[in-house]
């Protein structure tokens, strides 16, 4: 049976690791026997992986652990894969010194979710990185107009995928009564009146939540009853409690925290924002659009390439807050905004589901291990809750 290693640097909450948690799970429901290992140990979305063999945490304890790397390299040899999947340059760096370390020749695919480097710490890395990616055997981006940005920066492989992430558009849906979320609402302090705006975020600079905060402040300089619902966490939330204290909406912002399951807080939303700096192809912007929510969107990464304006959302330049406050204002009609909401969820059925991702990685590493049939597809009845192994 055909045998693939997933690799990834954490699983921290973030994009990359639940694009590769649900491929891993895709493709084992597929009858792949697939494996997983994670370098450093948060394991926030552990229960997410539903592999037989669970996964296994490598502790790294610094940046470039060895110890780590024997160890996906014990993996390797014990488990035997077919091919290696790795999430950003990370986990690539692991897979490819694992490789090496355990004398193996396999097709090491690296997926690659980021349009942009955070400071001098993350350019002096991807000098690295870009050694790694050229050695592959293809790298995998996550939209056109990424793979366009990075190739014109010399990051590249033998092979250039863009493969689209996907969502569960079965998990993904809006199925919540008006009774539900309306006692949703309430337990949030949000009226059924409210006009909510979510994000679904790590508050972290790169998703620039504040502008979110600025927008709630003129749409109600207009009258319009907006509030701001911020499902996540993270280092600028006390930015963000600041800056509405500073433009007196404090009582008009809700954040809820890291939450497991996001589904019902983006279903009591009217509308879902992404004020991003930097985007790939966001998941978040991809599950509110499947839960039927209209996305209004900064025009970065491949938003344009997800987003038809007018259709089943809206695009703004990035860092304009009086664009995004029109665009939110057109949105307050519930017609309107259900119209796009419906929209959107027929553009990920038909585009961005999560089959049409697991078909796309499928052929790919089909064609790398020159195998022209793929397994039975199993039943899924080896779900339930991964397991870490040290």
């Amino acid at each position: 049976m055909p045998g693939i290693l997933f690799v990834t640097g954490s699983l921290d909450h973030g994009g990359a690791e639940r694009q590769a948690i649900a491929l891993a799970n895709g493709m084992a429901q597929r009858g792949y026997e697939c494996r997983f290992a994670y370098v450093k140990r948060d394991a926030a979305q552990l229960e997410r992986l539903r592999l037989r063999e669970g996964a296994r945490c490598l502790g790294a304890a610094a940046y470039l652990d060895l110890r780590a790397v024997k160890g996906l390299a014990a993996q390797l040899l014990a488990s035997a894969p077919s091919a290696i999947v790795a999430a950003n340059g990370y986990a690539l760096m692991y897979a490819w010194l694992a490789l090496r370390a355990a004398r193996r020749r396999l097709p090491l695919v690296a997926t690659f979710h980021s349009t942009r480097l955070q400071g001098a710490k993350e350019r002096l890395q991807m000098l690295a990185y870009r050694l790694l990616f050229w050695t592959s055997s293809c790298a995998v981006f996550v939209c056109e107009r990424q793979r366009r940005h990075w190739l014109r920066r010399a990051l590249f492989s033998r092979r250039n995928e863009v493969i689209y992430n996907g969502v569960d558009t079965d998990a993904f849906r809006d199925r919540w009564s008006p009774a539900e979320r309306a006692a949703l609402r309430a337990s949030l302090g949000l009226r059924e009146a409210d006009y909510v705006i979510g994000m679904v975020a790590l508050l972290r600079p790169e998703k620039n939540p504040l502008q979110l905060i600025d927008a709630v402040a003129a749409l109600r300089a207009r009258a319009i009853p907006a509030r701001a619902l911020l499902i996540g966490d993270g280092e600028m939330r006390p930015a963000i409690e600041a800056r509405a204290r500073a433009l007196g909406i404090a009582g008009e912002v809700v954040t809820t925290g890291i939450q497991q399951d996001v589904r019902p807080l983006i279903a009591i939303c009217d509308v879902v924002v992404l004020c991003s700096l930097t985007e790939a192809f966001s998941m978040a912007a991809l599950e509110a659009m499947a839960i039927g929510r209209p996305v209004v969107h900064s025009d970065v990464g491949g938003a344009a390439e997800m987003i038809e304006p007018g259709r089943n959302g809206l695009l703004f330049p990035v860092g304009d807050t009086r664009a995004l406050v029109e665009g939110l204002a057109a949105l307050v009609d519930p017609r309107v905004s259900a119209a796009m909401g419906r929209n959107a969820r027929a553009r990920v059925e038909t585009r961005f589901s999560e089959r049409s991702m697991v078909d796309g990685y499928e052929r790919l590493l089909l064609r790398l291990v020159g195998r022209e049939q793929r397994p039975a597809p199993l039943q899924p009845d080896h779900g339930g809750r991964a397991k870490t192994t040290q």
